[in-house]
């Protein structure tokens, strides 16, 4: 079969390779999958760099979300089982963590309803516990984690403000819903968001991008606000100010949702059921902005870690129905 490989660390476009190898071998509680689409996330380029908090052997295939086909036929949504990652025609999945596919969804979508709406969910309801009629702000809303923190928002009843970078960035956050958006590359943010609040600032941040999104964020923060950080995309972790969080009343949370795979499953069962429901209600819908071919990968990667990708980008086998 054909399957990416990383066989040093550096920048994905230079360290993916597509090799001839032979279809993976399933452990103990594994199962073979053949990949009908697998989406690109951030992850994937941070693995290849060899920076992600789990470094799977070299060489491994990257793509850590995929929506598959088992041998007796079920569609699954699955996180591969490194270093078999989805970039690949097959992959392997841990079966206890196999979850089903949506009907009301293709296979891109369907993929991409996994880790960044799991994500959104938890952060946005576990964590923050957004209400009806309060104000999320979300960071990088035109990309594919902000993009699913944005429908769950308006799904909640929430109204959202989003942040972009660039114009066609702020076209894709309207239609997505945001009530408000601001291009951060022209717009004063933390101005534009008191505007916006009528100086009350916002209840919710969802940030997964750090280093000035989270200086910008505390600073319109409301009183008893909570900040979720779910990543750092910008590559700068931020050093929160203790001090000011007190001054200002306001909570700081991280968000690792890898963790309820094995502090509480049973939540992560919940939460798909959820997920599910809104989607066959179209109260949800990933968008999926590119479909490439298993050839073009290593250059979809690339282009998503330089932050020039709008929502997912999925990675469809030949052959493979997305």
């Amino acid at each position: 079969m054909q399957a990416w490989r990383v066989h040093e660390n550096g920048e994905p476009a230079e360290v993916m390779r597509l090799d001839e190898v032979a279809t993976p071998t399933p452990g103990d509680g594994q199962l073979l999958v053949k990949v009908r689409a697998a989406n690109i996330n951030f992850p994937d380029a941070l693995l290849c760099r060899g920076q992600y908090q789990m470094r799977p052997p070299l060489p491994f295939t990257p793509g850590v979300e995929i929506c598959g086909e088992t041998e007796d036929g079920r569609r699954i949504i699955a996180n591969p089982a490194l270093p078999y990652g989805g970039f690949a025609e097959y992959a392997l999945v841990d079966e206890a963590a196999v979850l089903a596919a949506p009907d009301s969804l293709d296979d891109a979508e369907a993929a991409a309803l996994h880790i960044g709406y799991q994500t959104g969910w938890f952060g946005l309801h576990r964590r923050a516990h957004l209400q009806a009629g309060e104000t999320l702000l979300v960071h990088a809303a035109a990309g594919g984690v902000g993009s699913a923190a944005v429908q769950l928002g308006k799904a909640a009843g929430a109204r959202v403000i989003g942040v972009v970078g660039g114009p066609e960035k702020v076209r894709v956050a309207e239609e997505l819903g945001c009530d408000v958006v601001i291009d951060r590359r022209g717009d004063d943010v933390i101005a534009s968001v008191k505007e916006a609040t009528g100086g009350r600032g916002v209840d919710v941040v969802y940030d997964p991008v750090g280093g000035e999104a989270y200086a910008q964020s505390a600073k319109c923060v409301a009183f008893e606000g909570r900040i979720v950080l779910v990543g750092f995309a910008s590559g700068s972790v931020p050093a929160p100010g203790l001090n000011h969080a007190l001054i200002k009343n306001y909570s700081i949370m991280g968000l690792h949702w890898g963790l309820y795979n094995t502090k509480d499953p049973a939540a992560v069962l919940r939460c798909h059921e959820q997920l599910t429901e809104l989607a066959a209600k179209g109260a949800i819908k990933p968008l999926i902005s590119e479909r490439v071919p298993l050839s073009g990968a290593a250059d979809a990667v690339q282009r998503l870690a330089d932050g020039l990708t709008t929502g997912r980008v999925a990675v469809v086998p030949e052959g493979a129905q997305a």
